[in-house]
């Protein structure tokens, strides 16, 4: 479809003209793109692998040590390696909000210093809360996802990412990369 050389001017009744050529022109040549993201939903984390399972409840018990005096909201990861070993982390707050680190990045950057050059298989993310229940699977805040992307890319292997809440249904996500789309990574470093 052409329309270079017609003319969709529209003019009000205050006398104000606007050519819609360009507009139209262009909308004929947009692409669309779908990004697709399939999640596992499981009821509990009773259906789990015995796996997957032991690594909920690791997260779980770095949930309990969290230190979270201003939000109440704690936080606890599990960083299964390629080695065997799991890592744990719990977020940490700071009064100067900005200072504080999230469980995620907690459990990556440990494991990364105490294995250097050891691949991450799994994360597990869960959360409670002090006045209330979570009965939804949460997510890594988008510099968590930022940092798992860094790991993924890094060693060439997808990280499988396991969700709960404090009750509830669980998420396992295939690789760090479906919850991260059109992310950046040091291939956008090369010149």
């Amino acid at each position: 479809m052409e329309h270079k050389n017609k003319n969709y001017t529209f003019k009000s009744d205050s006398g104000i003209s606007v050519n819609f050529g360009w507009l139209i022109k262009n909308y004929t040549a947009l692409k669309k793109l779908e990004y697709k993201i399939i999640i596992k939903e499981y009821d509990s984390p009773e259906k789990l692998t015995p796996e997957d399972k032991e690594l909920v409840n690791k997260a779980k018990k770095a949930a309990e040590v969290a230190y979270a005096p201003y939000s109440k909201f704690f936080v606890g990861a599990a960083v299964k390696l390629e080695n065997g070993k799991t890592v744990i982390g719990s977020n940490q707050e700071n009064a100067a909000y900005p200072s504080g680190l999230c469980a995620e990045r907690v459990a990556i950057f440990a494991a990364s210093s105490l294995y250097p050059g050891v691949a991450i298989k799994t994360i597990a993310v869960t959360a409670k809360a002090e006045k209330f229940i979570i009965n939804n699977p949460v997510t890594p805040c988008g510099s968590c996802r930022q940092v798992l992307i860094e790991y993924e890319h890094k060693f060439g292997k997808p990280i499988r990412i396991i969700l709960t809440g404090a009750k509830g249904k669980v998420f396992i996500i295939d690789k760090a990369e479906d919850i991260l789309p059109l992310s950046f990574n040091s291939d956008e470093l090369k010149k």
